[in-house]
């Protein structure tokens, strides 16, 4: 299967495939906007909450996947399974485009607790890494050790200026989250995910039909 080669190339479509991820409504914009109405930093410790969880599921994943030579096979199963899943989000996120996740709303915990466990508990959060994340990191493996530990840093810094601009903004203005930026947010996550979804798709379809038909 093929896969982008030109590490700057490789690390903007991490950016344009994360923040289509961080910008989707869900369990852990939802506790930033209850925290945010009290602390303007709260978006810094979500994210970082959120990054106790990820980075060592990111790492987990490089190693596991290092660990062994995988045959073409599996690399193009999991291309198509990763570009189907984008697909599938994307369709998801436009068809509940008027829905905010509403779950963890009113969180107890403290601003880093409730980043780490909204994070854990988010079974959407898992199934992304278990398809399009493991994509990713499939193909930062062409770039060795450094460059996957770049791209870690490059997404988990999507989640974390998003967050901390949200929590800003929603401490000094409530008015923030409108009604059009709302829309605006969503067709962006629909194409972001549709299109890179076909393409990691097509390409992982192609690469069968080349090598086993």
């Amino acid at each position: 299967m093929e896969f982008i080669t030109n590490i700057y190339l490789f690390l903007a479509s991490v950016m344009l495939i994360s923040l289509s991820g961080v910008l989707m409504p869900g369990p852990l914009f939802a506790v930033t906007l209850e925290k945010a109405a009290k602390s303007k930093t709260a978006g810094l410790l979500i994210s970082i909450g959120h990054g106790i969880v990820e980075f060592p599921l990111m790492f987990l994943i490089y190693f596991w996947l290092s660990s062994f030579v995988m045959p073409d096979i599996v690399t193009i199963a999991i291309g198509l399974i990763g570009g189907l899943a984008m697909m599938l989000m994307g369709f998801q996120t436009y068809r509940n485009r008027k829905k905010v996740e509403q779950k963890y709303f009113h969180s107890n915990r403290d601003t880093l607790s409730a980043g780490i466990w909204t994070t854990a508990a988010n079974a959407g959060f898992i199934l992304w890494w278990l398809t399009i994340g493991t994509t990713l990191i499939i193909n930062a493996q062409l770039f060795g050790f450094v460059g996957f530990s770049v791209f870690a840093v490059v997404h988990w810094l999507c989640d974390f200026v998003w967050y901390s601009v949200v929590a800003f903004a929603i401490f000094k203005s409530k008015r923030f989250w409108n009604e059009k930026v709302h829309n605006a947010i969503f067709v962006f996550c629909f194409a972001v995910f549709i299109g890179f979804g076909a393409w990691f798709f097509s390409f992982a379809l192609w690469s069968f039909a080349t090598a086993y038909i």
